[in-house]
Parts: structure tokens; sequence; C-alpha cells
């Protein structure tokens, strides 16, 4: 009787008061992950952010930038965000409706987020798919308790089908093993993947991320990308996106939350830097860098206890983002063994006209019967 009781327990959590119990696969050892956060914060000097650094996913990772990321995407003023989401449920209602709707798919979602995207996908996959299962996977167990609830608030879904997967998702290994799981979960049923918020441009290697997750999918799977983008390479466009970022209190206390945290570090604002350029034919990139303006070495403590030594004009790199053009993304795309099913852009803040907006792209295995719609994204001259 006791696993029957434990059972309906965790079915009736997601709608009823209290502490909301769910299920956490924990699939990482936290103090190697610390150790890997240690380890990338004694790099060498460097003025470019090259050196000590903060790598994608620990931005994210613990309480305090959960809180601050959370604050950050609430602000009003965070104006990419804001349109982020706001433009997203119409974005994903069409794409649904062209491609999604008369099948049923269990649903992964690669860096849960705050969950309001995931709340949107849920509301119509649970339409067709009633006993769908949800898999939000994140590095950061703190930020999936948070995008959890979000994501299922108001729904149907039965507690026992949100099993959420603590792992970082850019390692080799953890891919399979997440297959692994699935596969024992879900046996061949087909599987929406998702990768939202423009995530994969925060990783050093995307193309090498998006190999990697290329390798949960089976035939009959899909996965949805969505991606900042640019209509230029130009120096100019790489500044203006850098300023997009610097202009929001809220964005610059998210990238320092890590540090925070982490370290006994005096956080002062206002040596937080953005600074642009053109990644190749690829994308604009934008570097988020804390750079020390005091004049003096300042020692750092780590979460080992040990101490590094902060120089004048030394830079710690906080994060990494892009904005993409066509033919970069279409790259990534195709070296990937993915193929392009639907794609639909939105332009952001369209009366400044600096050319920058979303795209969402519905993804499949190249092996499966798919015809990859070159017409539905054509790069401009």
């Amino acid at each position: 009787m006791a696993p029957l009781n434990f059972v309906k327990l965790l079915e009736n959590s997601p709608n009823e008061p209290g502490l909301g119990w769910s299920l956490c696969f924990i699939g990482e050892d936290q103090s190697n992950k610390l150790a890997e956060l240690t380890q990338e914060l004694r790099g060498e000097f460097s003025r470019t952010g090259d050196g000590k650094e903060i790598l994608s996913g620990f931005s994210y990772w613990g309480i305090a930038p959960t809180i601050a990321w959370d604050y950050a995407c609430n602000d009003r003023f965070y104006l990419v965000m804001k349109q982020s989401i706001e433009s997203f449920r119409p974005r994903w209602n069409q794409i649904y409706s062209h491609n999604i709707k008369d099948q049923k798919y269990h649903y992964v979602s690669l860096g849960v987020g705050t969950g309001e995207k995931d709340q949107f996908i849920l509301s119509l996959l649970l339409k067709t798919h009633p006993d769908i299962f949800y898999f939000p996977v994140d590095m950061s167990s703190e930020m999936l308790r948070l995008g959890v609830q979000k994501a299922t608030q108001g729904s149907q879904m039965k507690g026992s089908h949100v099993l959420p997967i603590q792992i970082d998702f850019s390692i080799d290994t953890n891919v399979k093993e997440l297959r692994k799981l699935l596969d024992h979960v879900l046996d061949d049923n087909p599987v929406l993947f998702s990768l939202l918020g423009n995530t994969l441009a925060n990783f050093q290697q995307d193309g090498d991320l998006l190999k990697t997750l290329s390798q949960l999918l089976r035939n009959g799977d899909k996965l949805l990308l969505e991606v900042a983008t640019t209509e230029e390479l130009s120096e100019e466009a790489s500044q203006k996106a850098a300023i997009e970022y610097a202009k929001t209190k809220s964005f610059r206390e998210f990238v320092t939350s890590a540090l925070l945290q982490n370290t006994d570090l005096h956080i002062d604002l206002n040596s937080v830097f953005f600074e642009g350029e053109v990644e190749s034919d690829k994308a604009l990139l934008v570097k988020v860098l804390y750079r020390n303006l005091t004049g003096n070495n300042i020692n750092v403590m780590l979460p080992d206890r040990s101490l590094i030594n902060f120089e004048p004009e030394d830079t710690i790199r906080l994060l990494l983002t892009r904005k993409y053009v066509a033919s970069g993304i279409t790259k990534i795309i195709s070296d990937s063994n993915l193929v392009l099913v639907d794609n639909l852009h939105t332009t952001l803040e369209p009366r400044i006209k600096n050319g920058f907006g979303m795209d969402l792209l519905l993804l499949a295995p190249h092996t499966s019967r798919t015809t990859v719609k070159d017409s539905l994204w054509t790069p401009k001259s």
C-alpha cells in the first residue's frame, strides 16, 4: 500500500498547497561542479576575458543566480527578455499547429529557466497527450525547482510524470546517460526536446554543444531551438548588441551573482563591461566582463578558501552571448546532422530598426523523412 500512496502523493502535488513534492534525478556530484568552477576562476591574466571565467551553466548555478535570473526575467525594463517571453506563445502556437498537434510527444526541456515557455509548450502538448511525461533538465537544482513550479502551474499534469533531472547537458557522457534514461521510461515514443532563450549562444563551443545534443534525437523526435538573430555582421552592429544588454541594471546584477555567491569579491556594478565583436561569418559575439578598476591587486577567496591575485585591469568573463546571422546558424545545424522543419522569426524592438530578432526553429535528425524548407529562412543580402 505504501508505494501506491507515494505515487498518489506525487500525482497530486503540482496542484496542491504546501511544499509541492516532486522527484528529482541528481545526475552529478555537486562537489565536482564546485571544483570545476573554482579551477576556471584560477585562469591567467587577461584584459579581454580569455583567462579567468565562469563557464555557461555556472552563471545560473545555485540559489543566488537563480533568484537574480528570475528577477531579471521579470524586470519590465529588460526589454530583450520581456519581448522574448511575450512573443513566444504565438510563435509556438504556429509551430505547434503546423507540425505537432496531430502527434503525441513527451517533452524534454534542456535548460528549464523560469518555466514560462515550458508552461506554454505543455499547455498545448497536453491537449493531445494527457499522459505526457515532462523532463525538465538543468545544471542547477534550484533553477529546476523554480522552473517546474511555473511550468506546471494550473496544469492537469500528473506529478509522477514530472521528472526533473539535474545534469550538465553540455557533457557528452551526461547526454548519453540522459538518452538511456529516456529509453527506459518512454520506450520508442517520440520526444520533443527544446533549447530555448538563446541558451546555445552562451556556450563558447556552441557548434559542439548542438552536435552533442543531436545524439538525443531518434527518428520521429524533434528539437525546438530558439536563437537571437542579426541581419548584419559589422562593428557597429556588435556595439549595438553590447549596449542592448548593458543598459539593464537587473541583468548586471544577474551576471555578477555567481561571483557574489562563490567568492568574497566586493561587487561594483560599474566594473561590469559588455564588449561586442564580430565572430567570423557566424554571429555578433558579446562578452560580459568584470574588470578590476581599483588600480590595486585584490586577493579573492575562492570556494576552496584558496586565494587568487586579481590584478589591475585583469578580467573575469561572466557570460558569453551571440546574435546569429542566418548562414551562421544554418551551418551549425547542418554540421550537427540536423535539418530544418520550420522556422518563425520575430523582430525585437522594431522601432529601433537594429536588425535584431529571435528565431524559433523546429529541427529533426537528418535520417528522418524530413524535407529541409530552405525557403523558410533566406539570408538577407
